[in-house]
This record gives structure tokens, C-alpha cells and sequence, in this order.
């Protein structure tokens, strides 16, 4: 018998994720799980049948069921050091990894894509199913699977420490780039501007903890955490769509137009330079343009 047999490919393009569902046959288990490859989170973003093959291995390796035991308790260890009960409600049903279905297995939470989210910023490969049928309430409803992969994955996700991100609010002078003031600094995370959807596998750094000043200053701003969501909305349907957006409902580039350059690719460390001249790509910029032309 093989290790793997591969049953379908799909998208959810809500999320720009790509999956390969697929069953995984170990000697004690036969395993149904669904394997991203194309994962921002963790720079995941394969096509060639060959690259996927070889990841999978990968994946069917890291997730052998004699080694899930230690990871569960690694992970509640882990939940246990931080203060985000809410999350870790939606994160503890998931150790089973199996498809658990949002509507009768999970917490109720009006703000379930949120937590969803806050889940693979914390490095966690998660699988999404929309509208998968549930023979518990009879209804199609979204479905996740928890992976027991190391959080950041097989590649891995730039995150940074406390101490990190306390080093970066202050460089940037508690500046809220999107209100144009400085505000308590408790309300605001650094935000990439360079937007993650368009990274590949080259453009992650094993580590940030070696960032000067100069580069922090360069390659980030200050965000709320609501604005930070807004960006990467803008930022996934430039993606997708390749009509750039603009903050405040403003249609002004300092550089180019509301259509993204042809000539630029959509992904990798090149990809940046379509980003040029967008509000949401630096704010702070944009805001200094226009008013240079308003005088």
C-alpha cells in the first residue's frame, strides 16, 4: 500500500488557499486530511505536481500518528502560557484532526473568522472546508482540520517575539500610519508593508530579531488590529483580482495607477514593486503626496 493517495484538489479562494485532500495510510491509521499548498501562513505556494508530491511527503513524515500524543501536549502547554481563552476554546476541538464542523463542534463566536485567523498567526496549519455537510446537524457548514505540524509549518511564517515588537512600536514612535497620530501604543501591532499574500518561499527571513532601525522603519507601520484585517482584505482582492485599492475611499496613487503593472510579477520579493504608490502599501507615504498636491 502506498503512503498517500491524493482524492481531489480544491480552493478556497475566500482565503486564497489552495488544498489536496488526501488520505494518509500509516500501519495503525488511515488517515483523511487535507494538505495545503498554497498557505501564506507558511509561505506554502506550490503548483509543479512534482514540488507537491515531495511536500506531502513531507507533511505524511511530520504528521505520524506516534508522534501526535507529544504534540497535543505541547500545545496545551503552549495555551496554558498565553491569555487568549477565546481562541483556545476553538483550538482545543481541533486536536482530534478530523474535520470538526463550525456550527455544532465548535464555540459559537460572532466573530468566528477572526479567531480562525488568530489561529494561524500563531503559526498553526489549518484547513478550511465551506459548506461541507455534517451528518451531526444535517447542515453544510464550514469544517477545520488541525494539522499536527509545527507551528509555522514545514517552511515557516515571520513572527516576532514580545520584546521584538515592543522594540519595533517604539522605533515607530506609537504612530498609527492609518490616523495619521500617534495613540496608546497597546492598540497597535507592526504591520509588513510588503503584503504577505505575495510572498514566496524566498522572501521569508529565518529571523526577525536581527532588524535595525533603519529596517524597521523602512519595511513597516503601525496598525490597529481592525485596520490591519482591512489591509489584508484590500490586499487579497488586489491579489486576486489585480485592481489595486485605496484607503479612505480615495482613488490616488503616488506612483502608477489602480491597475496592477503587467510587467510586475504577483509574487516574490520583485512583487513589491506593484505595491508602490498604494495607500495601503504605505500610508504614511500616500498621505504625504496628496497633500503635497493639495498644498
Amino acid at each position: 500500500m502506498s503512503k498517500f493517495t491524493i482524492i481531489s484538489r480544491r480552493n478556497h479562494s475566500k482565503a486564497s488557499e489552495r488544498y489536496v485532500d488526501v488520505t494518509f495510510n500509516y500501519a495503525s491509521l488511515r488517515w483523511e486530511t487535507s494538505v495545503p499548498i498554497e498557505y501564506r501562513r507558511t509561505g506554502i505556494d506550490l503548483s509543479d505536481d512534482q514540488e507537491v508530491t515531495e511536500y506531502i511527503e513531507k507533511v505524511y513524515e511530520q504528521c505520524h500518528p506516534d508522534n501526535w500524543e507529544k504534540w497535543r501536549l505541547e500545545q496545551k502547554e503552549y495555551w496554558e502560557s498565553r491569555n487568549a481563552e477565546t481562541t483556545a476554546s476553538i483550538f482545543m476541538p481541533l486536536l482530534t484532526f478530523e474535520w470538526t464542523c463550525q456550527g455544532c463542534k465548535l464555540p459559537q463566536n460572532p466573530n468566528f473568522a477572526r479567531r480562525v485567523q488568530d489561529l494561524k498567526e500563531c503559526g498553526y496549519t489549518v484547513a478550511t472546508y465551506p459548506a461541507k455537510y455534517c451528518s451531526n446537524c444535517n447542515t453544510n457548514k464550514t469544517h477545520l482540520l488541525l494539522l499536527p505540524l509545527a507551528r509555522g509549518g514545514v517552511s515557516g511564517y515571520e513572527t516576532w517575539s514580545p520584546q521584538l515588537r515592543a522594540r519595533m512600536i517604539s522605533t515607530l514612535r506609537s504612530y498609527d500610519a492609518y490616523e495619521g497620530k500617534t495613540t496608546p501604543p497597546h492598540s497597535l501591532l507592526p504591520d509588513h508593508k510588503f503584503p504577505e499574500i505575495r510572498w514566496d518561499e524566498n522572501t521569508r527571513r529565518e529571523s526577525l530579531e536581527l532588524l535595525t532601525d533603519a529596517d524597521i522603519t523602512k519595511e513597516f507601520q503601525l496598525l490597529t488590529n481592525q485596520r490591519n484585517q482591512q489591509k489584508r482584505e484590500v490586499c487579497r482582492r488586489c491579489f486576486q483580482s489585480g485592481e489595486r485599492g485605496y484607503p479612505f475611499g480615495v482613488k490616488f496613487y503616488y506612483t502608477g495607477d489602480s491597475s496592477w503593472s503587467q510587467d510586475i510579477p504577483s509574487r516574490g520579493k520583485t512583487a513589491e514593486k506593484g505595491c508602490y504608490g498604494c495607500g495601503w502599501y504605505d500610508l504614511e507615504a500616500w498621505r504625504h503626496a496628496l497633500n503635497k498636491i493639495l498644498g
